[in-house]
């Protein structure tokens, strides 16, 4: 699409495409086995086609922030590289290994995995993320899940608004 506002073949343009909620969950890896990676990358590719719903991180402080600090990552020049590129997946997990010199100690993904996996949002939030989705089992509170669940029902919401 130009920046004068053309459309494609569907005869929308970015300011009245449906903005889509990114489903792929944090607990999703994908060959390197470096989860919320595909996650990551889905937010990304939806941000730079300006599809991203309002809320949503580009490229936020919690998962996001430790999933680039794990695979050694920079934050803008991560970005940049997606909105410049718009990889496929497989591209961008090869960019990934290439930032980090051909190769990523599997134990840093280990440790990765498990922070991201063992990480638990603080009572107040995960009540209220349990409260929003329904969810009455007040002894769920790891992000992962919240998270997910969240996501769920985002799409559900937006599937019922129209």
């Amino acid at each position: 699409m130009s920046t004068t506002g053309t459309t494609g073949t569907t005869g929308a343009t970015s300011a009245t495409r449906a903005k889509i909620v990114p489903l792929i969950s944090s607990d999703t890896a994908g060959p390197l086995g470096a989860i919320h990676l595909p996650r990551l990358w889905a937010k990304l590719m939806l941000s730079a086609s300006g599809l991203l719903p309002e809320g949503y991180d580009e490229c936020g402080p919690g998962f996001d922030q430790m999933t680039l600090t794990a695979m050694n990552l920079d934050r803008q020049k991560t970005i940049d590289y997606v909105r410049n590129n718009k990889p496929t997946y497989m591209q961008f997990e090869k960019w990934v290994i290439e930032q980090n010199g051909g190769k990523i100690d599997p134990e840093r993904i280990r440790a990765h995995n498990e922070a991201v996996r063992s990480y638990k949002h603080n009572d107040e939030l995960a009540s209220h993320m349990r409260e929003a989705c329904g969810l009455v089992d007040q002894m769920i509170s790891d992000a992962v899940t919240l998270n997910k669940l969240e996501d769920l029902e985002e799409f559900r919401s937006q599937l019922t608004r129209r």
